[in-house]
């Protein structure tokens, strides 16, 4: 064995060891690390690399790939039929959000053109009947369920039964949560089942649950037919690898993911957009979706003209804040870019969005000339005045000034590197550049100039990312 080999494999097992120490840290189990390493070395073959190969970044993707084959149990899940009567039952932990993420579901079908109803069968948690009835209420919901009746299984005999007669498209059923060492409250679970006859079982795991993810849903799995999970409460600490568990315990897909206590805090689940974030390295394309979703089609190429040419006037930073607001909450924006994982706690609740107002508020106060200005408010009276005008200091506004000076700056920079075309040769070099152009600050907080570099190279990537340059 030449010694070049021995330096390859010992990359592979530092590479392996280092990324199967973080994924159980992120509550990966054990046994499914063990089996990503074998299924890697089976994969990856540094032998045969051709000279010149970038060895890590070969390994880094085999990574990426094996987690997105761990995720997909190689099962299409249930998907609801418009002119049908769907069926779906819930099952679950106690605790797991299980009834918000019913009222959730509905929520998100009723806006596809559904026509959802709630059946409440959880006769066991007190308030239950009532947190969900206030949900069905507040979206305007259709609801079924019993003060005063116990026996779960009449209820939801009862409940699909009424929903059914009254043409209802998606009638949902929401069971009490369970613990696999509770065998009377598993065997009601079955007994719905069997009631019911549901077109799709759910299974609800909190995203938070860590290193018990495997065992519990697999005694879920054991019970009653699961068809679909959905992973709640990931929009805190949860790292969320136990959602390789339980797709792994179950043999079922995930449908949704939880990422908030609103309604519509219900995201449709991608795997590849799930392992990036997993991993630390974010999740741009998604990222430029939400950007797409939010930024007006008429304005997209009037902004692209203006910023083609290196212009970015205060009305333009006015304009891209307001988007960020739309975007939602700043933390999740966070997440979906690489590198910036770090800081979502730190824009998470009130902070970051107050800022972004403050910053709105200050520039409400500005006149239409300073708005369309490119070089703004270089008199200190008029400082002065906007600061007096908005309830803010004038500080905060001389540093909102300095904020457009150095968005202006960059974009400038980056105006003649935009129009380029990104392949061959260039490619590194521009990026280089482009990154070079963005405050060493900010780059710090992002990993570095290679995991900014890495970020504008996704970018590029993406298709219609040019219609933003």
């Amino acid at each position: 064995m030449t010694k070049a080999t021995l330096i390859d494999e010992k990359v592979l097992d530092d590479m392996l060891k280092s990324i199967g120490n973080a994924l159980v840290a992120s509550d990966v189990s054990l046994p499914l690390v063990i089996k990503l390493r074998k299924n890697i070395k089976m994969t990856v073959n540094l032998n045969e690399m051709a000279a010149g190969m970038n060895q890590r970044k070969i390994i880094h993707k085999a990574v990426f790939d094996e987690l997105c084959n761990l995720l997909d149990p190689a099962k299409e899940p249930y998907k609801p039929k418009k002119g049908k009567t769907n069926v779906i039952m819930f099952v679950g932990l106690q605790g797991a959000g299980k009834t918000t993420t019913v009222s959730k579901m509905a929520h998100f079908y009723k806006r596809k053109g559904f026509n959802p109803c709630l059946v409440c069968a959880d006769t066991y948690r007190a308030g239950a009947f009532d947190q969900l009835r206030q949900n069905a209420t507040k979206i305007k919901i259709p609801f079924y369920g019993s003060h005063v009746e116990a026996d779960a299984v009449k209820i939801s005999s009862e409940g699909v039964e009424m929903f059914k007669k009254e043409g209802k498209d998606l009638i949902i059923v929401d069971t009490s949560g369970r613990h696999k060492q509770e065998a009377g409250l598993f065997l009601e679970m079955q007994q719905i089942a069997d009631a019911v006859k549901p077109d799709n079982i759910v299974f609800v795991m909190d995203g938070s649950i860590g290193q018990a993810a495997f065992d519990q849903a697999q005694a879920f799995k054991n019970q009653v037919k699961v068809g679909s999970v959905i992973i709640t409460k990931l929009d805190g600490h949860a790292k969320g690898g136990g959602a390789l568990s339980a797709v792994a315990a179950t043999e079922s897909p995930i449908i949704f993911l939880g990422t908030g206590e609103h309604m519509e805090d219900l995201d449709s689940f991608d795997a590849k957009s799930f392992v990036s974030k997993l991993l630390g390295m974010g999740d741009v394309t998604s990222l430029m979706k939400t950007f797409q979703d939010v930024l007006p089609a008429d304005k997209a190429p009037e902004l692209a003209a203006r910023i083609a040419d290196g212009k970015f006037t205060l009305r333009d930073m006015y304009e891209q804040l307001g988007n960020v607001m739309k975007m939602g909450p700043l933390n999740k924006i966070m997440e979906m870019m690489p590198g910036m994982s770090g800081l979502s706690e730190m824009m998470k609740g009130h902070d970051g969005s107050a800022k972004l107002k403050s910053m709105l508020n200050i520039m409400d106060s500005m006149t239409p000339d300073e708005l369309d200005s490119d070089k703004p408010l270089k008199e200190p009276s008029r400082v002065i005045r906007v600061a007096k005008g908005s309830g803010r200091t004038v500080r905060e506004v001389q540093e909102l000034l300095e904020q457009h000076k150095q968005f202006a700056k960059m974009i400038h920079k980056i105006k003649p590197l935009s129009n380029a075309k990104m392949t061959g040769r260039n490619q590194q070099a521009n990026l280089a550049k482009m990154a070079n152009a963005v405050p060493a600050s900010l780059i710090n907080k992002m990993g570095g100039v290679g995991g900014l570099t890495n970020m504008l190279k996704q970018m590029q990537d993406i298709p219609g990312f040019n219609n933003f340059k």
